[in-house]
Formats: structure tokens, sequence, C-alpha cells
């Protein structure tokens, strides 16, 4: 059997992956149309890239766009036999034939209000037996004799052979029932994402001062530890709920990105010690600015951090644009971009701001080239 190629299918980073599909289900559903008008969708791409978070942030664009709750449903088909997708067999009431009790996982809300996404994850990593029990799921939408209710999306996602993850070959028959994209890695679309998600600001500084350490998977590598965005997220939530003091947590961190990463990202946090304080320039003082460009990352980085927790104090957020006003063009237009990453449509309150509003008619046209 030959193995299926992704050469010839289109490349996206997480972005646009989540602004293209989350666009046409919108156009469908709100069109009135069954979902199953698109066909279903296989994700393709490394370890740790960002797929199930593209379907979470799928299922939030739908429910903005739709108004419908949408629940997603994550099924790891590595953990399943071809016969359990099938449910469990029981004889009829007058026992004379066998019927199929539906599994728990496809027990679905058929709500008009509700859209539900059945995420068959890992399903490159299934045996060659489950795939093809997948097949009527894509494409019929239909387990044994159970069929998904309309209001459901399926999107599949896996790692390629290629990754040197768990990966079978996927068959030509499934591959041609699905529309397939490969996930790429992009620090741009990643820190619009991490931004809104509060990823801990010394993490955020780090990866915008190295960018190129966001996604360091070598399928030629047998190390075990590597950065991902995936695992610069767990080095996150360490930092953000157990403790943000990076020599105590530098032995967890080690384990998550690898020790050399680790270590300069603990050599580099040092230049914390070169920032302004933070909460004067949110009261209007003028402190100097730093003067190393790894420094101004983190001030950036910071002065985001901080304006997410005070983002309905206007006044404090015009003090910090004024405070930009003193910084290098490309760092102000980080700082910009940033802050309207905070929350969906903060675009609109900052031109409240008149300092905002004056920032974007001299320099907002560096926008588009800004990281």
């Amino acid at each position: 059997m030959s193995e299926i190629k992704l050469t010839n299918i289109p490349s996206m980073n997480v972005g646009k992956v989540v602004t293209q599909l989350s666009s046409a289900y919108n156009a469908v559903i709100n069109g009135g149309l069954p979902v199953k008008t698109l066909p279903s969708v296989m994700l393709w791409g490394a370890p740790g890239i960002g797929k199930s978070q593209a379907i979470r942030q799928i299922a939030r664009e739908i429910e903005r766009g739709t108004g419908k709750k949408t629940v997603v449903t994550d099924v790891r088909l590595l953990l399943f036999n071809p016969i359990d997708l099938r449910g469990i067999p029981t004889s009829n009431a007058d026992k004379t034939l066998a019927v199929w009790l539906r599994p728990q996982i496809f027990q679905m809300d058929e709500g008009d209000s509700v859209i539900n996404i059945l995420f068959l994850d890992e399903i490159s990593a299934a045996p060659q037996s489950v795939q093809a029990a997948a097949y009527q799921i894509t494409l019929d939408r239909v387990v044994g004799e159970h069929r998904l209710p309309e209001n459901c999306i399926v999107i599949a996602a896996g790692n390629r052979t290629t990754d040197k993850s768990v990966a079978f070959k996927m068959p030509k028959a499934l591959a041609n029932r699905l529309l397939h994209i490969e996930v790429e890695g992009s620090f741009s679309s990643w820190r619009k994402w991490a931004v809104k998600s509060g990823i801990n600001d010394k993490v955020l500084g780090f990866l915008s001062f190295r960018q190129n350490y966001l996604m360091c998977f070598d399928s030629s590598s047998d190390d075990l530890a590597f950065a991902t965005p995936r695992s610069w997220e767990m080095v996150s939530n360490l930092l953000n709920h157990v403790s943000d003091d990076i020599d105590k947590m530098y032995p967890l961190i080690s384990g998550l990105v690898s020790t050399g990463i680790a270590v300069e990202f603990r050599t580099w946090a040092n230049v914390l010690n070169e920032l302004p304080s933070i909460e004067d320039i949110f009261e209007g003082k003028m402190p100097p600015l730093p003067k190393s460009t790894d420094a101004m990352y983190a001030l950036i980085s910071a002065m985001t951090a901080y304006a997410r927790e005070h983002k309905n104090q206007l006044s404090k957020i015009q003090s910090s644009i004024v405070y930009a006003g003193k910084m290098p063009p490309d760092f102000s237009t980080v700082l910009m971009k940033d802050y309207m990453y905070l929350e969906d449509g903060y675009k609109e309150k900052l031109m409240r701001i008149p300092e905002f509003s004056r920032w974007m008619q001299s320099k907002g046209a560096l926008l588009n080239g800004s990281v």
C-alpha cells in the first residue's frame, strides 16, 4: 500500500486553519444547510504543533459566529478496537436478534441550538483495522447501525509517518473521504493566541526574542524533551499556577523543553532585573527604557500581561501607550498589536483613546510587518 503524501495538500498555520474552517462552517450553518455539506477534515502535523488547540478555537469561533452552543467530543482512536466503535451487542426484546448499544461517546445533543464536533484525534496512530472502521464515520456519518446527528461536524487529526511518532499509513480509500490540511508552525499565529490566552509573560518574552525555540521537533532525534507550542504552554502553566520563580521551576522546565533551552530561558530571565516598574508606566510615569533588545522584548511582554489584567481601566492603558511612544517603532508596533489581541473587539475600545488613534495614524502601516 502506497503512503499518503503531504506534498500536494495545503499547509497552514493554526490561525489560518481556524479562520478557514470556522468561516466555512459558519457560512453553512447560518445558511441553514446541513453541516455534512462540508467534507470531514483531516489535520496533519508534528507532535505538539497545536492541532488539538485549533479544534478548541474552531469551536469558540463557531459559537461566536452562529450563536449556537458548540460541544467537542474528543475520541482517541488509538484506544479503540474496531468493535468498540460499534458498541456492545445485546439481544432485542424478544431475544431473536442481536442489537448494538451505542457507545457513550456518540451520545450527542441533537437540538437546533447545538453544534457538535466529533474530534477523531490520533487517527494516524490507530491500527489500520480501526482506521477502516472510521470509513463510515467520515463519509457516511454512521457507526455500525448508529447514525451521527445532523448537527455533527467530523474532524480528524494525526501525526505524519515521517514524524517517527506512532503512526500507520492511512489507506487511500479513507484518505479520499477527507479534506486534508497540513498544520505548520508560525510564531505570529501562536503569539496572537498566547496573548489572548494568558500565556506567562516570561514565556512570551523569551520566545519573542528566540522565535526559533517555539518549535524544535526533530524527527531524526531521539530526545524525549523538546520545545513545541504544547510544551511551552505546560511551562506557562507551571509559572502561572505553581511558581513564577524560574530557578525553582528549572528542573521541571528542563523536563518539558530540554536542558539546553531551559538553561537559556533561565539566563534570559536575568534581564528582567533591567526592567522599569511596570506599575509606574501604567500610572503615567516615564521611567527610562531598557537598552538591550532582549530586555525590550521582556518589557513588551510584561506590559501586555499587566494590560490584560487592567484592560477595562482605559486610563492606565492610555498611560502605557504614551510611554510606548518613546519606544523604537518596531517595538511599539509589537506592543500595540498585542494590545489588540487582548480580547475580541478590543481594538474598538483602544480607538477611544486619543493616543492610540494618533499612533494608528502615524505608525499603523507598520502593523503588517511586525512579528
